[in-house]
């Protein structure tokens, strides 16, 4: 169990954020809320979490959004969009950004999956 709370960054209106929340709730893991559009991460903070994640860059961006599909942003990452490049479009707008995200001391979660959570978390 993660001793420090972990960061949950969120969009309350999502229906996956918070089916990911009330995991939380039930199984006693600490957290602070932070809402990803009122208050949106800072393209360093996103390069942070994406390095600690051990992800591609790609995996951080809500694909299914329609932000994403109106600023055509898998034609530009098929094209070559850079990493700082990417982050700096991510911190445009926290709808961009896949979500939910667990940040705790040592590793970040994205998006919800139940056992990848257990495996963190529990």
């Amino acid at each position: 169990m993660a001793s420090a709370p972990v960061l949950f960054v969120e969009y309350p209106k999502c229906s996956t954020c918070r089916k990911a929340k009330k995991w939380l709730d039930e199984h006693g893991v600490a957290y602070i809320d932070r809402h990803i559009v009122e208050e949106r991460p800072a393209a360093d903070e996103l390069a942070t979490w994406q390095a600690a994640s051990g992800l591609p860059v790609r995996r951080f961006f809500n694909t299914s959004g329609r932000l994403y599909r109106e600023l055509g942003v898998k034609a530009r990452l098929d094209a070559g969009m850079g990493d700082d490049e990417a982050f700096a479009l991510l911190a445009t707008d926290g709808m961009l950004v896949k979500r939910p995200l667990v940040i705790g001391d040592d590793f970040v979660l994205v998006g919800f999956r139940e056992a990848e959570w257990e495996a963190a978390l529990l």
